[in-house]
């Protein structure tokens, strides 16, 4: 049986999950398996699919990045799905572990793509140290902090910490810190 999976990070991509799926149906998945989620977070309908799937299925997505979130966990799914004799498809790099080239390319590919990721980072990494030299780059404004006298005078009034989060809409670690800090102070 070929099982599908499509994922797009955010709930804006519509169309590119509705592509992944037209795409999976036209390559003849019985079984889909769908979800908009980041590849950092929890993703249910990964899971679910890896639990679906049996001896001798294909799990098959469009792109390798719908699938992994880096070579190790490319790795984790790959052993499972082998340990199962279960294969995996991949249709942008025409790649299919049910063939011992499928599985070359594939470690191939992902160490391309984690490369390509880490060179990323570290472009990314530079242009920030570069804007914070020009003075360009301040980074994201405080916001609890920014308020610490407010939260401390509505401690002062006896407030709770909960009232004092639903009232100034800051979580509560950082009441709680600055209320720490305070004290520590005094």
């Amino acid at each position: 049986m070929l099982v599908g999976y499509a994922r797009t990070s955010t709930l804006e991509q519509d169309a590119g999950l509705e592509a992944q799926v037209r795409d999976l149906k036209a390559l003849g998945c019985e079984k889909l398996f769908r979800e908009q989620v980041s590849s950092v977070g929890p993703r249910p309908q990964l899971a679910a699919a890896l639990e679906f799937v049996r001896a001798g299925d294909t799990l098959v997505v469009t792109k390798l990045d719908r699938l992994a979130r880096s070579v190790p966990h490319l790795g984790t799914i790959l052993a499972d799905l082998e340990a199962r004799s279960i294969a995996l498809r991949i249709e942008s790099l025409g790649v299919d572990t049910s063939t011992p080239t499928g599985k070359l390319m594939l470690n191939v590919l992902g160490g391309v793509a984690q490369f390509e990721r880490e060179m990323m980072l570290e472009r990314q990494r530079e242009g920030i140290a570069k804007a914070k030299a020009e003075g360009a780059y301040k980074g994201r404004k405080p916001t609890a902090r920014a308020r610490a006298e407010e939260i401390q005078a509505l401690a002062a009034q006896g407030l709770s910490m909960n009232a004092i989060v639903a009232k100034l809409g800051v979580s509560k670690g950082s009441v709680h810190r600055i209320l720490t800090a305070a004290k520590s102070a005094a």
